[in-house]
């Protein structure tokens, strides 16, 4: 069974201070664990990540002091990961929110993203951005009255500023940013701005408001370079009753040109501000944005061929004088009467023709042909192109057409757009790391991803606490496709025995303390400097839980490691001296260093001594 494991840390105690009690989260490049500062008795969260001691950051955000934005208090060095000591908040992620929820509500949304942008607009003041904004590393803190049920008068942190420097000259930043979440300019030219921060709070938006991310695609490179090649689609597409103006903030925050966007946090948040009542009325109205009003037309603005019947002008009568045809006069009426009664049929059948068929050409055949060989087509018949959101399917490849409109062998007008649906290929979903999650938590994650929750057998942890996920099976980032089971293995704590220290003892004494603890022991022959049948490592390590019948597996001493001794007999004494000290041997000659080498002791039959063994060269 591939499964991933706790991470040992979990325990530990960091610079003789910081005790870790669980572990958090994983986010790139850093683990997030829950620990306690054991000489000021609070609660406080490690970030630890593991980079050279030499590529060390310097920590930019701990001057940055705001209330949206969660404090760092401490960083330094263990075991050559570099860790920073946060405080903890105590709420649920925006992820889990929307794991439990789907979805917020447009006030609700408003609500979170001001705050969000309150923070990242405070880090843009002093020069810091985050560079890779997502739910994850915001947490929201339930109102005292509330819950979440309705999140208006919750307060939001950001996290994670953790591992960031101040802004580089020319705009570069370091961090990682998810996939789903990248600016274009990142994936592009690998450079990232404030501009950056807010195109993910764009993308925070759309997510809060649709319960969706806007790309998606079968791998996290692909998704990168939708977000270069595809607008964000307007969240009302997704999530109908959003407002127009929230439609038009995310279009705003999320342009592809970063000099389209705002220019930092706090512009965005003005705009945020200057929108938050419009979005509250159309929340009990409909949309704001949809009502207008009409003034009436005046007669004088109306066009001759729009104005009614008694606009018109009275005619003046001709007297009857004038009405009467002079003799010899052309008879005109009649030839009028007789153009009309032939010209009109003619077109009005020609007119009928044209807009029933005539302006009308048959739509190629384009399914299942690659988007290169079908545009190609469209403009060699004269038709435009335009394409719908891509979407998954198992039997037309990614990058060929998929459906068409209008479809094949229907009418189009000449000249007119042929709307393209791309392939995506077979749906693969990503398993979720939910290692270390509660139950509920991590069950909702599993299904939002469309994915089967299957509980295994629970097992034991020395590091997991009971009712959390220890193991995934698959592993955490395999891709299957839709429908496919998860095993979800929980912890059942601490295994009721405690695995005796062995190390140093005699195999013997060993095999018999662990008899009576109640565990089985296996031996594995090893060579050591330590005497030979003395245990030198065991397995489960001591301290670590076990239950009653377990192995463990001791590593026992077979002796230092030989070497076997070369055969020099008959050899110039003084070519077997160099010989056998380079193999590392001690050599003493009797009674002289010089002659041939009559009997060696030990002899060199294949006979194998320490390194360092002493070899006794008799000359003569």
């Amino acid at each position: 069974m591939d499964t991933q494991v706790a991470d040992p840390l979990q325990g530990a105690l960091v610079n003789g201070r910081y005790r870790v009690r669980a572990r958090l989260a994983r986010w790139s490049p850093a683990v997030v664990y829950a620990a306690t500062d054991e000489r000021l008795g609070r609660a406080v969260m490690l970030h630890v990540a593991a980079s050279p001691t030499g590529d060390r950051p310097t920590v930019a955000a701990a001057r940055l002091v705001h209330p949206n934005v969660v404090a760092v208090y401490d960083e330094g060095e263990h075991d050559g990961m570099r860790y920073l000591v946060t405080e903890h908040v105590r709420a649920r992620t925006l992820r889990e929110l929307l794991g439990l929820r789907q979805r917020l509500t447009p006030v609700e949304a408003v609500a979170v993203l001001e705050q969000i942008l309150a923070g990242l607009a405070a880090a843009h003041r002093a020069g810091i951005t985050h560079g890779d904004l997502t739910p994850e590393r915001i947490f929201v803190i339930e109102s005292p009255s509330g819950g979440t049920a309705d999140l208006v008068d919750s307060v939001v942190k950001i996290g994670d500023f953790s591992l960031l420097r101040p802004e580089a000259p020319g705009g570069a930043r370091g961090g990682t940013a998810t996939a789903a979440y990248v600016a274009p300019e990142l994936v592009t030219e690998g450079r990232s701005d404030a501009r950056s921060d807010v195109y993910s709070a764009g993308i925070v938006l759309f997510e809060m408001l649709t319960g969706q991310v806007p790309h998606r695609a079968a791998t996290p490179a692909e998704v990168a370079w939708r977000h270069v090649e595809h607008d964000v689609p307007p969240p009302s597409r997704h999530a109908p009753g959003v407002p127009r103006v929230l439609d038009d903030l995310v279009a705003r925050a999320t342009r592809r040109d970063p000099s389209a966007r705002p220019t930092d946090a706090g512009a965005l948040l003005a705009e945020v501000r200057a929108v938050r009542d419009r979005v509250a009325v159309a929340a009990t109205d409909g949309d704001a944005d949809r009502t207008m009003v009409l003034r009436p037309v005046a007669d004088s603005e109306r066009p001759s061929w729009a104005r009614l019947p008694t606009d018109r002008p009275r005619s003046h009568r001709t007297p009857a004088s004038r009405r009467t045809r002079s003799p010899g006069r052309p008879p005109y009426r009649r030839l009028l009467v007789t153009v009309v009664a032939v010209v009109l049929p003619l077109v009005l059948l020609g007119g009928g023709w044209w807009l029933t068929f005539g302006r009308y050409q048959a739509t190629p055949d384009l399914v299942g042909l690659s988007e290169q060989a079908a545009v190609a087509h469209l403009q060699r018949l004269g038709l435009a192109v335009a394409y719908a959101d891509p979407a998954y399917s198992d039997e037309i490849p990614a990058g060929h057409v998929l459906a068409q409109d209008p479809a094949g062998d229907e009418r189009v007008v000449r000249g007119g757009t042929v709307t393209l649906t791309l392939s995506l290929g077979p749906e693969n979903l990503v398993v979720p790391d939910i290692v270390g999650a509660t139950a509920e938590v991590a069950r909702n994650q599993v299904e939002e991803a469309g994915l089967v929750w299957r509980e295994g057998e629970p097992g034991y942890s020395d590091t997991v606490p009971e009712g959390r996920v220890l193991a995934v099976d698959p592993a955490p980032g395999t891709e299957i496709r839709p429908g496919e089971e998860v095993t979800v293995t929980l912890s059942r704590g601490r295994a009721p025995i405690s695995v005796p220290s062995v190390i140093g003892v005699h195999v013997h004494l060993a095999t018999l303390q662990l008899q009576q603890a109640g565990l089985q022991a296996t031996t594995v022959d090893v060579e050591s400097t330590r005497p030979a049948g003395e245990v030198v490592n065991q397995d489960p390590a001591p301290g670590s839980g076990a239950e009653p019948g377990d192995t463990v597996t001791l590593e026992v001493s077979s002796g230092p490691p030989t070497i076997p001794v070369p055969n020099v007999v008959n050899q110039p004494c003084e070519a077997a001296i160099r010989l056998l000290e380079d193999q590392g041997f001690e050599v003493v000659a009797v009674p002289a260093d010089s002659g041939t080498v009559r009997r060696q002791d030990p002899p060199g039959d294949g006979t194998g001594i320490p390194r360092g063994g002493r070899v006794t060269l008799f000359c003569r």
